[in-house]
């Protein structure tokens, strides 16, 4: 009996793990397309710095963290932190919790694990066509270019049995997600999508330039009406940027479709408003600066109510507290979404069935990032792609069987 086929658009996490998934239901044909020169561009430069692939809190905070909370709890609880430390001990990888929960390989690079699994796909037949690029998706046909330079390459059209899309959202298109996906699928079942895990703009007078790249260190955000969050926060030459602002990316989107955008910040939450109105008594003895320095306002702080503060409040110790504490931030925006760490947005959950297969042709899958959820960063991006990757290869399988 001829063996079925099955392509995978995308070898990022999610491509991944429906290959993975494939490869051990049935003797399946398996071919996997990526456009760029290797698999998983965006998770290897995720990993530079440290890969955190997941999260070990309880799973309910866990799956609180995403705003597709309802449609994605089956699959994450399913594919949990734990499931995917002995995934990771299948690939020969070691997987240890750091203090703040979130889990990372002993070796904190996403490289070693790559190889891994990139090798045991391709012992169990998984066929890889790299600097391969899909042009189109027509009912069960892929139209396909090989990438060469220099040349123009004429456009194969292969028909298969299922076609599983994972080619990512619209950020960082350099490293392969350039959303070119979104012209194969009717535009009513695609929500837009938008800047995720960004920094947020503001423009600075020229005085704020000394301090750019310098942290808010220990600091208290909000965004009303949440509860507010501890952590550092950079400031830089357009406004804003931490994985303290990434928090808050969500609940600022909301408050931009009002077109006002208000950060606030206690920028010494170790402090009472009557311990810290205390330390700002005027002295003849001290100068401005010196007073707030002694305070507890760096420079990068003291900065930041220079601009902000109205002057006249500046030897004010009741009102300035009350401005330090519950200092407001105006905001024009996000970063552009290229620079997004991830997106809002794409296939919504009613194009898809509970297989993730899509309704208008149920020969393509989807998942990963291209499908309409948001996470904040934390190791619950990787976490869902891996999920709904795992959910789709089993959604092929049922569908080919």
């Amino acid at each position: 009996m001829k063996r079925k086929t099955v392509a995978i658009v995308g070898a990022g996490p999610a491509g991944l793990m429906a290959a993975e998934v494939l490869s051990q239901c049935a003797n399946y044909d398996i071919h996997v397309y990526e456009q760029m020169p290797s698999a998983a561009r965006k998770f290897l430069m995720a990993g530079k710095t440290g890969l955190n692939i997941s999260h070990a809190e309880e799973i309910e905070q866990f799956i609180a963290r995403y705003d597709r909370a309802d449609w994605l709890a089956p699959w994450v609880r399913q594919y949990d932190a734990n499931w995917i430390q002995t995934w990771m001990q299948g690939l020969g990888i070691t997987a240890y919790i750091g203090t703040s929960g979130r889990i990372f390989p002993l070796e904190m690079k996403a490289a070693p694990l790559l190889r891994a699994w990139l090798k045991r796909l391709v012992e169990h037949g998984v066929q890889f066509h790299y600097r391969h690029r899909c042009l189109d998706v027509q009912g069960n046909v892929l139209s396909v270019q090989q990438i060469k330079q220099g040349t123009d390459q004429s456009v194969q059209t292969m028909a298969f049995d299922a076609i599983v899309l994972a080619c990512g959202a619209v950020s960082w298109p350099q490293l392969g997600s350039d959303g070119a996906w979104q012209n194969w699928l009717k535009a009513d079942t695609i929500a837009p999508f938008q800047p995720s895990n960004a920094g947020v703009e503001r423009t600075w007078s020229d005085y704020m330039k000394p301090v750019f790249g310098q942290p808010l260190k220990r600091i208290k955000a909000w965004v009303e009406p949440n509860s507010a969050s501890m952590g550092d926060v950079v400031i830089s030459h357009y406004g804003l940027e931490s994985g303290l602002i990434y928090r808050f990316n969500r609940a600022l989107r909301v408050q931009q479709q009002t077109g006002k955008m208000t950060l606030f910040l206690d920028l010494l939450p170790d402090l009472s408003e009557k311990e810290l109105e205390k330390k700002l008594q005027p002295n003849k003895k001290q100068s401005l600066s010196n007073l707030w320095r002694k305070a507890g306002l760096d420079n990068a702080k003291a900065s930041l109510v220079r601009e902000l503060v109205d002057k006249s409040l500046w030897t004010q110790p009741q009102q300035l507290v009350h401005q330090i504490k519950h200092l407001q931030v105006g905001l024009t925006g996000f970063r552009p979404i290229e620079e997004a760490i991830s997106c809002a947005g794409g296939v919504q959950p009613q194009a898809l069935t509970e297989h993730l297969q899509l309704k208008q042709n149920p020969a393509i899958f989807c998942c990963g990032e291209m499908l309409d959820w948001d996470a904040p960063t934390g190791g619950y991006l990787l976490t869902a792609c891996f999920a709904t990757g795992r959910i789709a290869g089993h959604g092929v399988d049922q569908y080919l069987r």
